[in-house]
């Protein structure tokens, strides 16, 4: 169970989706932070431009590796609008990153988009444990998904 300062981060992620979508792109959102709690990196999804693999929990794992001591990785969390993606989860092993708060499940992103008539994605949708089973992780947290759904519904209705 996420505590209020977490659920604070975990809304700026579902803002930072929103502002994804708003912008054309597929609604997620990412928040770095620290383990005194200080936000330190965010992004959103950047895929439509073509690059398929520019997603923010991607993006914030390059950016502690280049800004973050092992340490400090350790003990940093990403907060995110859905569930790390099995590439995200393998950069954020990779880096050396610590635990993972997610908003959304990937089985549930799975299933509302097959009930929206998306085809299915060329990458499987794993849990964080199956790619990455060293990774401290928690959600999702029931009261975003209703928002976050609505985003998905947005994007792809």
């Amino acid at each position: 169970m996420v505590n209020e300062a977490e659920l604070r981060h975990l809304r700026r992620c579902v803002e930072l989706a929103t502002e994804a979508l708003e912008d054309g792109d597929e609604p997620f959102g990412s928040v770095l932070v620290a383990a005194d709690g200080t936000s330190l990196a965010e992004d959103r999804n950047r895929v439509a431009g073509g690059d398929r693999t520019r997603h923010p929990e991607f993006a914030l794992a390059r950016w502690a590796a280049a800004n973050m001591t092992p340490e400090e990785r350790a003990g940093a969390t990403v907060f995110t609008s859905g569930e790390h993606c099995p590439m995200c989860a393998a950069a954020h092993a990779w880096v050396g990153l610590g635990r993972i708060v997610y908003a959304t499940s990937s089985e549930q992103l799975v299933s509302w988009l097959a009930e929206l008539g998306v085809p299915a994605a060329p990458v499987r949708a794993l849990p964080i444990q199956e790619v990455a089973p060293g990774i401290v992780v928690e959600g999702p947290v029931p009261e975003l998904a209703e928002q976050v759904h609505a985003l998905h519904r947005r994007f792809h209705g």
